[in-house]
């Protein structure tokens, strides 16, 4: 049994994740704007409140449950993205902070408040984007987006090896195209070949058996373009 925290929560992976988590018999805390869609599965180990990444108060909020309920923490699933679909020419400074509050400073602090209560062994996955692989395939409408989810590969590549001797691992799983909510927003009408509960499968048991086989590792998970 492991405990798991796992942000963005509301729908598609991340909701998946938190039910297939917790059906596993995992403790798991999710955190997301809206916090109904997990609480109305009615699970006993699934602590579900609102949840703000991009507010500063809320983080005290992590730290008091964690203090109070677990103690400990050992696997971090950063999953909460925000999505920008415009043209460069009219994406001003204010998007580019918005996207990069939710993909990218939101993501940071989450990490920095729950490392100290990671040890040994834990793992914290970062859930990134084919679109910020550097070489792949880019998309128009996306700059704000995609540059956020580059960002975050190069972030866990250096906190692997500042971490490293406490052997808490540092992963990103850089996805395809997903049957979600967010593919339809950047994709309309696009039909992608995997759905939330099948990738969500795939990020649950990657949480919690991967450290043993990947640290600073970006993986590419993906079998269409988008």
């Amino acid at each position: 049994m492991k405990r798991i925290i796992v942000t963005g929560t509301s729908r598609g992976i991340g909701l998946q994740l938190a039910q297939q988590l917790a059906t596993e018999g995992h403790q798991v805390l999710t955190l997301s704007r809206n916090a109904k869609p997990c609480k109305s599965l009615n699970k006993q180990n699934i602590t579900a409140f609102p949840f703000d990444i991009t507010d500063a108060s809320h983080f005290q909020k992590v730290v008091d449950f964690i203090e109070s309920d677990w103690e400990g923490v050992d696997v971090l699933i950063n999953n909460a993205g925000a999505l920008l679909n415009k043209p460069f020419a009219e994406t001003t400074v204010s998007d580019f902070e918005e996207v990069y509050k939710v993909n990218v400073f939101g993501v940071a602090e989450l990490t920095r408040v729950v490392l100290p209560f990671m040890s040994a062994g834990s793992h914290v996955v970062t859930v990134s984007s084919m679109g910020g692989v550097q070489g792949s395939m880019k998309f128009p409408g996306l700059a704000a987006y995609s540059s956020s989810k580059g960002a975050v590969i190069t972030w866990s590549e250096l906190l692997a090896e500042e971490y490293k001797e406490q052997n808490i691992a540092f992963n990103v799983l850089a996805l395809g195209a997903v049957q979600t909510e967010m593919l339809e927003e950047a994709f309309p009408g696009f039909q992608a070949p995997n759905s939330a509960d099948e990738m969500a499968s795939y990020i649950a048991n990657f949480a919690i058996t991967g450290n043993h086989y990947y640290n600073g590792k970006l993986l590419q998970v993906s079998s269409s373009t988008p």
